[in-house]
């Protein structure tokens, strides 16, 4: 709509601006890709100029996901979706299986994503005997919803050289029958033993399925993304990132490259650190534990069952550090993956008292925090740590957190409203496509699990942690830009990006049980029309 070099103004809108200083408006200038003046109609005067008239709609900034898999949730797109409504049981898997292993010929691996053993009827995980009885001459490989597990089956097994005798990795675990045969469930860096002999994509071909994904995103409202699994080989993120921009990806972009994979090829000079590129390098990425859903997140009290499963540290204090130092010699995050409480403690503790490096946002990030403790909030907030979390995981993963944790502990897990009381910069997210929904990445979910904590099935998450609309969005918006250091985009204000979507309903006035069923009408990235919904346009 607004081109580079002229200037458009839009009125009669319902803006939400989420900026503190002017939260509402019904007009806005914006010239050259920036808003220039925004406020009340009655104010601007003579308008000069191309105009837009909103007609009373809803106007939001544009939708900043702090903490999602691009590439994993494009590629998952190509694979089976093992969750409802396709996938119910076990058997419902098989058949799914059998059919793409018919339709793909003897060649290629069969993949799929999204199966949470907590929906399925047997609530149990798939193993590789049920896999076989699906496709025995062909590689399997089913991604649980957490993406931290992984189920093959026995030629995935044989392939990777998995056997009886196989040890466990360190901070992994091959899962076991009682004869000690493998399985087939591999959990955390057990399941790099088959992912790193499976077929490698071109960087062209992922390059491709992310410009694919960037129309997917902004149909949602998306206007700015994160990569938490950034890695330097077999291809390099940032080329993959760049080269995908030629082929359409319109997101800004901030990737975070895996620790191990910096540790060998550091790669961290200041162009590809500097936050004003489209697609710019913002954090070094480690891993503290695994996932609530699949019992691998590191807690205490344990998990419930049978035995005492407190879940895998995956790190080291020397590793933590080390990445930290490498973060503070390249003016980057630290961006630590944590689920649970000893998880949290652990990295807390580590810097608490230490000064950040990063003056125009917390140095440290601590993604999902799922459970922190009261003195992990305290001191989290007293060293300025911030907390990237999710609330669509316990909207769409009920069921696994009532068997893994009982129903008055899941209400304490994922506490906004404590973490936001007590001082820690918090944003939303979606962690796509790692929760077992069909449309993990929809922000308009997880805005809706925040502000009711209610289930997707209406079960109760929790109502003392659930927060206010306003906040919901701006800790999609505003709150996210603070974190994630994406410059000048997250509000709509004078010298901001003109990146912005319109709804066709009022986010404000509807049902707040049917924030989920709004949908964006139009999309502008830099004040150009990115997106745009036939079915529901406008003018």
């Amino acid at each position: 709509m607004t081109n580079e070099m002229n200037q458009c103004t839009y009125i009669n809108g319902k803006i939400f601006t989420a900026n503190q200083e002017k939260p509402y408006a019904d007009a806005m200038v914006v010239r050259d890709g920036k808003v220039v003046w925004i406020g009340c109609q009655a104010d601007l005067g003579k308008i000069d100029g191309d105009y837009v008239d909103l007609q009373g709609q809803r106007v939001l900034p544009g939708l900043i996901d702090a903490h999602l898999h691009p590439l994993y949730l494009a590629n998952a797109a190509k694979q089976i979706a093992c969750t409802p409504p396709l996938v119910n049981s076990i058997e419902d898997l098989i058949k799914q299986v059998r059919s793409l292993r018919g339709a793909q010929g003897k060649d290629l691996w069969v993949e799929g994503w999204g199966y949470d053993e907590g929906k399925l009827l047997e609530r149990r995980s798939p193993t590789r005997w049920d896999l076989d009885q699906a496709a025995a001459d062909v590689p399997v490989i089913i991604t649980r919803t957490c993406a931290h597990i992984v189920v093959v089956n026995s030629k995935a097994l044989e392939l990777a050289g998995i056997t009886k005798k196989t040890p466990d990795v360190p901070g992994g675990q091959i899962d076991r029958d009682k004869d000690g045969e493998p399985t087939g469930i591999l959990r955390e860096n057990a399941k790099d033993l088959v992912t790193r002999i499976m077929p490698v994509k071109t960087l062209v071909e992922n390059a491709e399925l992310l410009a694919e994904l960037s129309d997917v995103l902004l149909g949602h409202g998306i206007t700015a993304i994160t990569d938490a699994m950034g890695r330097t080989e077999p291809t390099d993120y940032l080329e993959m990132y760049n080269t995908a921009v030629k082929k359409g990806l319109k997101q800004r972009s901030a990737l975070y490259y895996i620790w191990e994979d910096l540790k060998k090829s550091p790669m961290l000079e200041k162009e590809k650190t500097n936050l004003e590129n489209q697609i710019h390098i913002g954090g070094v990425k480690l891993f503290s534990d695994g996932s609530v859903s699949g019992q691998t997140a590191w807690v205490n009290p344990p998990f419930l069952g049978e035995g005492e499963n407190y879940g895998i540290q995956m790190t080291t204090e020397e590793e933590l550090l080390a990445a930290g130092k490498a973060a503070e010699q390249n003016n980057l995050q630290l961006v630590v993956h944590a689920m649970g409480e000893q998880a949290i403690d652990f990295i807390v503790d580590t810097f608490y008292g230490k000064k950040g490096w990063l003056t125009d946002a917390p140095s440290i990030r601590i993604e999902h925090a799922a459970m922190p403790t009261p003195q992990a909030l305290q001191r989290a907030a007293e060293t300025g740590i911030a907390f990237v979390t999710q609330p669509i995981f316990l909207f769409a993963e009920i069921e696994s957190y009532h068997n893994n944790l009982g129903a008055e502990r899941t209400k304490k897990t994922y506490p906004v409203k404590s973490m936001l009381e007590a001082g820690i910069k918090v944003a939303f997210s979606s962690d796509a496509p790692a929760t077992a929904w069909a449309d993990p990445v929809n922000p308009f979910v997880g805005i809706k699990a925040a502000v009711t904590r209610l289930a997707y099935d209406g079960t109760d998450t929790g109502q003392e942690q659930k927060v206010d609309l306003e906040t919901a969005i701006i800790l999609y918006t505003r709150a996210a830009q603070e974190i994630t250091r994406i410059p000048k985009v997250g509000q709509l204000a004078p010298g901001y990006h003109a990146d912005f979507i319109i709804l066709d309903q009022d986010i404000f006035e509807v049902d707040q049980e049917k924030i989920d069923e709004i949908q964006v009408i139009e999309t502008f990235i830099g004040g150009n029309l990115v997106y745009k919904n036939e079915t529901l346009a406008i003018r």
